[in-house]
């Protein structure tokens, strides 16, 4: 785990950041930690099917067009073999 210090943190912040872990039950350190990772992560990863899916739909793509294309990759030029 990598460790990380924050130096001249406002005396402000730091009663804020204390009394918000209070109410979440957790250390000022976890609730910092937290913060940090929601801050940097996001809350839904976009999965590379639904991001080409949704692709498709924006461009228009049907099912027909697909067809063609599976049909198009299947007259392609096989790899030579050396059998």
């Amino acid at each position: 785990m990598a460790m990380l210090t924050v130096r001249n943190l406002p005396g402000d912040v730091h009663r804020v950041l204390r009394v918000r872990a209070a109410q979440h039950g957790r250390s000022t350190e976890a609730e910092v930690r937290e913060i940090l990772a929601a801050a940097v992560k996001p809350e839904s990863r976009v999965l590379m099917g639904d991001a080409l899916a949704a692709l498709g739909r924006k461009i228009g793509l049907t099912n027909e067009d697909v067809e063609i294309l599976q049909q198009s990759r299947d007259k392609a030029a096989k790899p030579m073999g050396f059998e």
